[in-house]
C-alpha cells in the first residue's frame, strides 16, 4: 500500500475514529456527572477515547475496501463485539495507571469482557446509525480526491436512489389502489 492509499484510507476513517472519540468524551461526561474527579474523568475519557477511535477507524477502513458495506449492521457489530470488550478492560486496568496507581484489572476479567461483549451491541447500534449520518456528508467532501470516499458514496447513492424508487412505487401502487377504490364507490347503482 502506498503513502497515498493509506493518507485516502486515514481520510475515509475519520468519521468513525470521531465517532469513537465522542463515546469517549461521554463516559468522560457522565463521570464527572457523577461526582468523579475532574482528572480523573478527563484520563478516563482518554483511555477509553483512543481505542474507540481505532475501532472507528477500523471500521471505517473496512468500509473504504470494500469488506463492509455501509448501513450493513454484521460489520459494525463484529468490530464492536471483539473490540469493545478490550476497549473496555484497556480503559478499566490503564486509568489508575495514567493517575499515578497501579494497573486494577477487574476481579474476574472473563466475566467482565462477556458482559462488555453484550453491552458492545448497543454500542455497535449507536455507531451504526451515528456512522450512517456522518459519513455520507464527508464522502461528499473527499470524493474528489479520493477513490475510496467515491467509492463509499456512490453506494450510499445507489442505496438512497433504490430505497426512494421503491417508495415511489409504493405510493403508485397506493394511488392506483385509492383510485380504483374511488371509482368503484362512485358508479350509479343499477
Amino acid at each position: 500500500m502506498s503513502v497515498t492509499q493509506a493518507r485516502q484510507l486515514a481520510e475515509v476513517s475519520a468519521s468513525g475514529a470521531v465517532i469513537g472519540v465522542l463515546g469517549g468524551a461521554v463516559v468522560g461526561g457522565m463521570a464527572a456527572l457523577v461526582g468523579q474527579p475532574v482528572g480523573w474523568a478527563l484520563t478516563g475519557a482518554v483511555t477509553l477515547a483512543v481505542p474507540l477511535a481505532l475501532l472507528g477507524a477500523v471500521y471505517g477502513v473496512l468500509v473504504g475496501l470494500g469488506r463492509a458495506k455501509p448501513g450493513m449492521f454484521a460489520p459494525a457489530a463484529l468490530v464492536w463485539f471483539v473490540g469493545f470488550p478490550l476497549a473496555r478492560l484497556l480503559h478499566e486496568t490503564g486509568t489508575p495507571v495514567l493517575l499515578g496507581g497501579s494497573p486494577t484489572p477487574p476481579d474476574d476479567v472473563l466475566t467482565f469482557l462477556a458482559y462488555q461483549a453484550m453491552v458492545s451491541l448497543g454500542f455497535a447500534i449507536g455507531f451504526t446509525w451515528l456512522y450512517e449520518r456522518i459519513t455520507p456528508a464527508w464522502m461528499l467532501h473527499l470524493k474528489e480526491h479520493n477513490p475510496y470516499a467515491e467509492r463509499v458514496y456512490a453506494r450510499y447513492v445507489a442505496h438512497a436512489s433504490a430505497v426512494w424508487a421503491a417508495r415511489e412505487q409504493k405510493r403508485a401502487r397506493r394511488a392506483a389502489s385509492t383510485g380504483a377504490a374511488a371509482r368503484g364507490r362512485t358508479r350509479p347503482s343499477s
